[in-house]
């Protein structure tokens, strides 16, 4: 039976965190897979293992630290996740949002948050980058939304809208970036999958069909949290393979995420220092 959090158990996290920094963060980031390198640019620096917060879920997967981060980055407060949890880690699908209400309750008023992702828009490269402009939230379609549960009114409504899930502004702010600094860029739409299998053949064919235009295991259920309580929100996908969805194409792994997160991981900080210094 999953655990429903109260306003009680976040502060518990937040007065965990108080105690190796006072820092009032405004901005929130949170790394998806290959992508922890961001978190080494952070200036004056606190790391705080996931372990030491109560309630916080952990990250088991390889290329998630599990650890956040909290300083300076282009002058602005921040405090970065290096790494999440996936509900196919085990975590209930409330557990994965238990991060951003910490976020929320510590003044957290953006969350910038990155993946990686499989390309299924068939013009979309590895080391590409997709800026998300919405998402598909097949996940909470069958039930696995983060919202479920006893509504908490001091963050949002029961019932709130998702139309505007990710910032126009902030989303041309990070193409005018791309642009200037000569990433390949796109932007389009995410669809979140329990996982942790990959998808077959005929799943990719079928997201594609439905308007996906890359495909990943995490993010959607933070921005949905992010969203409830008001946070604005850019995400960025990073694709690290290309899903033909066609017999003879080779099969995803987790190695090559990892290796295209060494591609990604500059030109996804060169964005983000570009949308920070708007802010």
């Amino acid at each position: 039976m999953d655990k429903f959090y109260t306003m009680k158990d976040f502060q518990e996290a937040v007065a965990a965190i108080r105690q190796y920094t006072e820092l009032e963060p405004k901005v929130g980031l949170i790394l998806g897979s290959g992508l922890n390198a961001l978190a080494e640019s952070v200036e004056d620096a606190v790391i705080i293992p996931y372990d030491k917060i109560p309630n916080y879920p952990v990250s088991t997967v390889a290329g998630h630290q599990g650890r956040l981060v909290m300083g300076r980055l282009e002058g602005q407060p921040v405090i970065v996740m290096q790494g999440r949890a996936h509900y196919y880690e085990g975590y209930s699908i409330i557990q994965i949002g238990f991060p951003i209400r910490v976020m929320q309750v510590l003044g957290v008023e953006t969350l910038v948050v990155t993946n990686a992702a499989g390309g299924l828009n068939m013009t979309y490269r590895p080391g590409d980058v997709m800026i998300i402009r919405d998402h598909i939230n097949l996940m909470g379609m069958a039930g696995l939304n983060p919202l479920r549960g006893p509504n908490l009114e001091e963050f949002g409504p029961r019932f709130p809208g998702m139309n505007n899930a990710y910032d126009s502004q902030l989303r041309d702010v990070a193409q005018a970036t791309a642009l200037e600094a000569g990433i390949p860029y796109h932007q389009g739409v995410y669809i979140c999958l329990a996982g942790p299998s990959f998808e077959t053949l005929a799943d990719v064919r079928f997201l594609r069909t439905i308007g996906a235009d890359a495909v990943g295991m995490s993010t959607v259920p933070e921005v949905t949290v992010a969203r409830h309580g008001g946070i604005q929100v850019l995400g960025i996908s990073g694709i690290s393979n290309s899903l033909g969805g066609e017999e003879g194409v080779p099969e995803p792994n987790h190695e090559e995420v990892l290796e295209a997160g060494k591609i990604l991981v500059p030109r996804l900080e060169t964005i983000i220092r570009g949308v920070l210094r708007t802010l």
